[in-house]
């Protein structure tokens, strides 16, 4: 059986999809680096970092549960949205001061691929709507 051969997995759960799994990654790391933010910070920036990759994460698996491609694609959307404010405390915590250049590098990284799979998923569920149109 050749590489072109090999039986696809079919998707049968929102942690099947690889946007879920690398933004799942993410939200662990997330977690991980900013335990080691200044204990002042726990109800401001850790937090807000914290929520916003969560966001991330349960709006890929609330849209996967919707059953039109439009509702599916909003939910998506949303995620794009936790994930780009994501960024934005990612660079204010890199600003002033609280993440060295590893964790810098390890959460723009993951960040940056969340999102390039995360696009793939809203342009593949956008084919859908308009085949069915």
């Amino acid at each position: 059986m050749g590489l072109l051969d090999a039986p696809r997995s079919k998707i049968r759960s929102f942690t099947d999809l690889k946007s879920w799994k690398e933004g799942h990654g993410l939200v662990v790391l997330t977690y991980r680096i900013t335990a080691k933010f200044p204990r002042s910070e726990l109800y401001s920036l850790t937090d807000q970092m914290r929520r916003a990759a969560s966001s991330v994460t349960a709006n890929i698996a609330e849209g996967f549960g919707r059953r039109s491609y439009k509702e599916k694609i909003q939910f998506y959307y949303h995620s794009q949205g936790s994930l780009t404010e994501l960024k934005d405390h990612i660079l204010t915590a890199k600003d002033i001061g609280y993440l060295n250049e590893d964790d810098l590098r390890s959460l723009a990284e993951s960040a940056n691929m969340t999102h390039r799979l995360l696009q793939g998923l809203i342009t593949k569920s956008k084919s859908f709507l308009n085949l069915k149109s």
